[in-house]
């Protein structure tokens, strides 16, 4: 199953090297991209929940490796943070992290890199692409809004304001850029794939 998923999911079937090695360094790579993405980060005075890039790797991670690879490099990436590698956004580390305001957006996580995954699926139709972006955007935004609310107690609109509203223009960049990257990723292995046939 493993081996089907490496060979279907276009992340890394071009690379000479076993797919059993392949495919989990693949999830390595991007729990450290989600990690990365944290660290990139500009404080918000609206919201608690600072702009990030992770949200990008988080997506490309469902595009690129599938929904099962994908949602477990962002498995990963919260273990870590969970155990104390400052992972999370600006260095934040440990188990109480998860029960900030972030904690939903973070959650959110691996269920966004695998319902893109899911949505994208395997042919990496530009429309299936867009709208799986689309799709984990929306649920790292529900949740994230939801968590958010069970902490801070704001009301709807003020939730928006907090939640949503702050990081859309964001999210739509990142949405864009996302659907061109992982076009251009799958396109450059496909043909790297049929050179070799």
């Amino acid at each position: 199953m493993i081996r089907s998923e490496a060979k279907t999911w276009l992340s890394v079937p071009a690379i000479s090297i076993n797919r059993r090695v392949a495919l989990p360094v693949a999830v390595a790579v991007f729990a450290l991209l989600t990690a990365v993405g944290g660290q990139i980060a500009v404080p918000l005075g609206v919201t608690p929940v600072p702009m990030t890039l992770q949200t990008l790797f988080v997506l490309l991670a469902g595009a690129l490796l599938g929904p099962v690879a994908g949602a477990s490099s962002q498995l990963l990436y919260l273990a870590l943070g969970v155990a104390g590698v400052p992972v999370f956004a600006m260095g934040g580390a440990g188990f109480p992290w998860i029960f900030g305001p972030t904690g939903g957006y973070l959650m959110a996580f691996p269920m966004a890199a695998a319902l893109t995954g899911w949505i994208a699926g395997r042919e990496g139709h530009v429309l299936r692409t867009i709208a799986g972006f689309v799709a984990g955007t929306v649920v790292i935004f529900a949740l994230g809004a939801a968590w958010l609310s069970v902490v801070t107690d704001l009301g709807p609109a003020a939730l928006f304001a907090a939640a949503v509203q702050p990081f859309l223009v964001g999210a739509v960049t990142k949405v864009a850029i996302g659907v061109v990257g992982a076009r251009l990723v799958l396109s450059r292995l496909v043909r790297k794939r049929e050179a070799k046939a």
